[in-house]
């Protein structure tokens, strides 16, 4: 539906209104359609593209696409080893910090295509679905999927490595003592610091990449506006384009960060 159609609150509403398919009654435990599914065909097409590139690496000069993977390989691999110092990373951890990493990057990415011409164009015209948020990590849901996941690894870990009894041990004995008329204290200590972790993981990309949406939208409707908003909106649009992009990949590379500081953290003893 193009902005000329309707007033600036109205076309903002409808590029920021989910897939009526989603399943759920509302609210934070709802499954967005359009945020599983396209977070599900980039996941694919970057996994897809991973397996597409390493089946035909050469040990000679690598071509474009060889060196393009080994370069995102190596950096990843190369802030995970600065973290990680438990045991072998290459196992699991800098597996899934590089799957975090491209995968979010992907999702973020989605934030450059112009609203209309996904929306409108191609869901609405060619699929006749009417709704459709195409960038996921713009989804509050979505990044608390990802940071609930990062959330029960750690969990995992924390048990994997030091037991069951031994994590409930540190819950209640860390980090002021053993004496029993600390254990409440201890226990709450912790109990804030697992709830904070989920929440600022997940929050910190949301909110980036909600605002990013926001801004793309506003220069929209102001582009539709009059010949003079198409210009400025124009200017200004690509000037926001080239800031997102730093935004695009700094957010990615945070999520990819805490993901291995918390699972990092499980390793540890206090």
């Amino acid at each position: 539906m193009a902005a000329q159609e309707l007033t600036p609150a109205q076309y903002i509403s409808h590029h920021l209104t989910f897939n009526a398919q989603s399943v759920g009654e509302g609210g934070f435990w709802t499954l967005h359609v359009d945020s599983v599914v396209t977070a599900t065909v980039l996941g694919i097409l970057a996994l897809g593209f991973m397996w597409w590139v390493v089946r035909g690496a050469t040990a000679g000069v690598p071509n474009k696409r060889q060196a393009f993977v080994e370069l995102c390989v190596e950096f990843v691999d190369t802030q995970v080893k600065s973290i990680f110092l438990h045991g072998d990373r290459h196992k699991f951890i800098a597996p899934a910090a590089l799957t975090v990493f491209m995968w979010v990057l992907l999702m973020n990415a989605m934030d450059f295509l112009p609203i209309d011409w996904v929306a409108t164009i191609f869901f609405e015209k060619l699929l006749h679905v009417h709704y459709w948020r195409p960038v996921p990590t713009a989804d509050v849901n979505t990044t608390f999927a990802l940071a609930l996941s990062v959330w029960l690894l750690m969990i995992f870990f924390n048990m994997k490595v030091k037991g069951v009894r031994g994590w409930v041990h540190e819950l209640f004995c860390a980090p002021f003592g053993r004496n029993p008329l600390l254990w409440p204290a201890n226990l709450l200590f912790n109990a804030v610091e697992y709830v904070s972790k989920p929440l600022s993981h997940s929050l910190r990309l949301f909110g980036n990449m909600y605002a990013g949406e926001i801004i793309f939208l506003l220069l929209w409707v102001w582009a539709a506006t009059s010949l003079a908003g198409t210009i400025f909106a124009t200017v200004l649009g690509l000037g926001w384009a080239i800031f997102h992009i730093l935004i695009v990949v700094l957010q990615a590379y945070i999520f990819m960060m805490l993901t291995v500081v918390y699972i990092s953290m499980a390793h540890e003893s206090h």
